[in-house]
This record gives structure tokens, C-alpha cells and sequence, in this order.
């Protein structure tokens, strides 16, 4: 039986994936405005830059890997109390599920890492695909939580919409917003 103060544990669970996708949404948002500011000139690049910067390693350290481990920790606490659950299907793709989203956010200190470093890390449009990744990863671990069991080439078809979709608006987007110069392009010092 579980204890009364069940429902507490999910509710944590539920407020720091919440908080871990925020944080996560506004990182890359940080990261995509840091390279449109690489095509600023200066000294706005450099200010701007700086405070990308800045703001991300908040967001990092501060937000999303507390919100991360804290998901974790309140996730891996429920399944403790209730183990059983480990022999659901729906529980296993959402663990799976889990160490992805542990994988992209380790991909996500990479690049903040390159752009602290140099400044140069993926192109605008990669940036703005890897955010429509996040986005997609929500949606799954959500749609696969509430739904639990789901038949296999519906979810397939669900997938492969917000995938185009995804695409879509990620084409869309960085076709709006000129790719910051490169050291090899005419105007910019090397």
C-alpha cells in the first residue's frame, strides 16, 4: 500500500520537469540569441555575448541540472514505493525516455561549454532543430506518461508529425534571421 503522502512525491516530480524544461527552453533560447550576436558588431557583441553567458550558466547550474537531478531523484523515489511499476512497457520507454533527456542535457553543457570557450559552437539552424528536440522529448515523456499504453503505429504517426512540424518551424525560423558572419567572410576581421 502507498502511503498517504504519494500523490506529494508525483506532484514534486511533475513541478521539476516543469521547471527542468523551462530552464532547458530558455538555455537554448540564450544559445541561439548568442549567435545571432556573433554577427553584431561591436562592441554589442561582446556585451551581448557576455550577458548570454552569463544568464546561461544561471539557467545551467542554478535551474536545469538542480531540476534535472531533483526530477530524477522524486521519479526514482515512486518507483521505490512502487516497483511493480517497473514491469509496465510504458515505464520502461519512460525510463529510456529519461536517460535520453539526461543525454541531450549533457549535449546542451557541451555547447555551452564551446560557446564559453570560443564563441563558436553549432550553426543557427542546428540550434534551433536541437530546441525543437527538447520539445519533442516533452512531448513524448508527457503524451507516454498520461496515456501509459498507446497503439504502436498511432504513436508512430504522432511522432512523425511533430517531427515535420518541428522541422518546419525550425526551417522557418532561421530562414528569418541572417546566420551571424564567419571568420572567412568578407568584413569580418580574423
Amino acid at each position: 500500500m502507498l502511503p498517504h503522502w504519494y500523490p506529494a512525491l508525483l506532484a514534486l516530480h511533475l513541478v521539476f520537469m516543469v521547471t527542468f524544461f523551462t530552464g532547458t527552453f530558455w538555455l537554448l533560447r540564450l544559445f541561439i540569441l548568442h549567435r545571432q550576436a556573433q554577427g553584431k558588431a561591436e562592441p554589442a557583441r561582446t556585451i551581448l555575448m557576455a550577458q548570454y553567458m552569463a544568464s546561461g550558466r544561471q539557467l545551467l547550474y542554478m535551474v536545469a541540472w538542480p531540476s534535472l537531478l531533483l526530477m530524477i531523484l522524486f521519479g526514482g523515489w515512486m518507483l521505490w514505493l512502487q516497483p511493480s511499476l517497473l514491469a509496465e512497457s510504458w515505464m520502461q520507454v519512460k525510463l529510456e525516455l529519461t536517460v535520453l533527456v539526461f543525454a541531450y542535457h549533457l549535449m546542451d553543457q557541451q555547447i555551452y561549454r564551446k560557446l564559453r570557450g570560443n564563441g563558436r559552437a553549432w550553426g543557427l539552424f542546428a540550434l534551433t532543430l536541437w530546441a525543437q528536440l527538447a520539445v519533442l522529448l516533452l512531448v513524448l515523456v508527457v503524451f507516454l506518461s498520461t496515456f501509459k499504453a498507446v497503439q504502436w503505429y498511432l504513436a508512430l504517426i504522432g511522432l512523425l508529425m511533430l517531427v515535420v512540424a518541428g522541422y518546419a518551424a525550425a526551417k522557418a525560423r532561421s530562414s528569418k534571421v541572417p546566420a551571424p558572419p564567419g571568420p572567412g567572410d568578407p568584413g569580418v576581421g580574423g
